[in-house]
This record gives structure tokens, sequence and C-alpha cells, in this order.
């Protein structure tokens, strides 16, 4: 897949860290959807690479239900110390979609896990696929990488897409009284290896 256009963007987060990334977009990925690739340091050797789902609540307004913002945050930096590619998929709430992402919310608020209410509304547990992903290194001339994820079923796909995984480097914990719970469940359905303080 070819490479439509590339643009130094400057990044500013809410703490005020920031860093200059090159914002890449692309033409003919799988899925027709608008996926970014953002270039963030001296991308030499191996890039370090995070595939971050898309999270509106989490990313844009700071939702602590999840978390994806704070794991964005970290990334970013991180990419950008390492040098390499964060790869921003627009695959939200799992691949299911924004308003159904709010509907598993009210049925988490019935008492539901994330899991349980993905199937309630007739979803899988996760229904995002990595083709686009692969697609977009490969147009980047990446074939290996150090993989930035709690996630083992990101480095199957990619593994399985034909890209190399030399290393998975796990993301920090982002924990809190409101997503706690999220966490729980995602290491008891789809073994996230995130490590959470013991309960008191």
């Amino acid at each position: 897949m070819p490479v439509r256009t590339r643009v130094t963007v400057p990044l500013e987060f809410a703490d005020g860290w920031g860093t200059t990334a090159e914002v890449i977009t692309f033409t003919g990925l799988a899925d027709g959807k608008e996926h970014l690739a953002l270039a963030l340091g001296n991308v030499t050797g191996v890039p370090l690479v995070r595939m971050h789902s898309e999270c509106m609540t989490g990313d844009v307004f700071g939702s602590q239900r999840c978390d994806c913002g704070p794991q964005l945050r970290e990334a970013v930096e991180e990419i950008a110390t390492a040098g390499g590619y964060l790869l921003y998929l627009r695959q939200e709430g799992r691949g299911i979609g924004l308003y159904a992402k709010l509907d598993a919310y009210a049925l988490q608020d019935l008492g539901m896990d994330t899991y349980e209410a993905n199937r309630a509304l007739g979803h899988a547990d996760d229904e995002r696929d990595y083709t686009a992903a692969g697609q977009m290194l490969e147009a980047l001339g990446v074939t290996e990488v150090d993989l930035l994820t709690n996630n083992p079923d990101k480095s199957r796909q990619l593994r399985d897409l034909g890209v190399g995984v030399r290393s998975v480097r796990a993301t920090g914990v982002h924990a809190s009284p409101a997503n706690v719970r999220y966490l729980q469940a995602k290491v008891a359905h789809t073994q996230h290896t995130i490590d959470l303080p013991a309960a008191s």
C-alpha cells in the first residue's frame, strides 16, 4: 500500500509535554479506513511500534473508564525516545464502534464486565483486525518491530501477517478506581499482561 501524505505536526499533551511527529497517511488500506502512522524520534533499525486503537472517550475527553488516554500519552513519549511509529487505528471500542461501545458501557453499569456487555450486544470479545497495520508497516519498509503492548493478540496477528516481532514491551499500568474492574476483565478474558495492584 503506498504512502499518500507525510506532514510534520508539533504535538503537545495536556501535561505540557510535547514532541514533533511526522504524520503519515496511506492509500488503499484493506478496510478502507483512515488510519494514521506517527513517526516519532529517530527511526533507525528495528522501530518501537504501538498499535493504538482509537478511543474518543479516553484519548480526547480523558474518560477514566479505560486506560487508553494514559497509554497513548505514554506510548508517544516512549516511541519518541526510542524511535519508531505509533499506528493510530480507527477501531473504536475494540472494533465495535463508538455508539456500540457506549451501549456496552450502559450494560456495564448494570453489572456486566466489558466482554459480557459486548456479547450481550451480539459482538465478539474483540473484533479488531490488524491487516491494515501490517500494510502500513510494509509501506514504511518495516519488516521487524519491537512492540509496545499488553495485548498478546496484537503480536500474534502481526506475526501471522508476516511482521517479525523481535520483542514485546509492556505498557505501564494506569489503574484507577473507575477502571480497575475493566483492567481485571482484560487480564481474565484475554490474558493482557497487566500487573494490577493486589485488592485491599
